[in-house]
């Protein structure tokens, strides 16, 4: 018999929740808010047997003892049992959503060499060798916050919304704007995983986060892509640590 696991991924954008009946992604959630009354409406709705918690936010506090008190709840930071090892100077200071996405590469391609480059506020950049030792990465702006530095460090540049249509010559400022923050994140995206390649043999590539649909068909390199791979990062480190 399945059972439902609950896992919340806290952003600096959104507050999500992916429903998971056994090990199938089943259902995801933005959250309006983190509220006591929030999190206890999904657990009458879903009654979950287990939960986890990947947050790089200031969330609600009382929400931790809420589903400690209903599931088996685990919140996911350096002390976590994972299948990786950080040998990093301060582990303590590894975003959990970086630590879930690089598990999931762990799991999907075990042996290999994974860069994971997560499309979310930030861009991440998160390497794992083929011992299963997470070294660490690089991070950049992401996609919304290329467009608001732009609008917001000139007189004159309007905030431009994210667009599927999008060329290489614009042809007024909007479409300007357009090709050079998606065309340029990509060139920037492909030139890191060169520099990569270039330095690791069986290597891999997995692409992830809400703005991965963007870039999918503008990467030159070959590359796995799976916008959920953070969710089934964490529903495998919940099966870890809360048995």
């Amino acid at each position: 018999m399945s059972q439902t696991t609950l896992c919340f991924d806290f952003g600096n954008t959104r507050l999500k929740c992916a429903v998971f009946d056994g090990n199938s992604l089943k259902e995801l959630l933005v959250l309006e808010n983190d509220h006591d009354d929030t999190i206890q409406q999904l657990i009458q709705q879903y009654r979950p047997a287990k939960s986890i918690l990947s947050s790089v936010v200031n969330h609600n506090p009382g929400i931790e003892p809420l589903l400690a008190a209903t599931t088996r709840f685990h919140k996911l930071n350096h002390t976590s049992k994972l299948p990786i090892t950080t040998p990093v100077g301060k582990p303590e200071d590894i975003g959990a959503d970086r630590l879930a996405m690089v598990v999931a590469a762990v799991y999907l391609f075990p042996g290999k060499n994974n860069l994971v480059v997560g499309l979310g506020t930030a861009i991440t950049y998160n390497f794992v060798n083929k011992y299963h030792e997470f070294v660490g990465g690089s991070i950049s702006p992401g996609m919304e916050m290329r467009f608001k530095s732009l609008h917001h460090y000139t007189a004159k540049l309007p905030l431009v919304k994210k667009d599927w249509n999008l060329s290489l010559i614009g042809y007024d400022t909007r479409t300007n704007i357009l090709s050079g923050v998606i065309l340029g994140m990509a060139k920037e995206i492909d030139g890191i995983i060169e520099f990569y390649d270039e330095k690791y043999t069986n290597f891999n590539v997995l692409l992830t986060g809400g703005d991965t649909p963007f870039f999918v068909y503008h990467l030159k390199n070959k590359i796995f892509a799976d916008p959920n791979l953070i969710y089934k990062g964490l529903y495998a480190i919940s099966e870890h640590n809360n048995v």
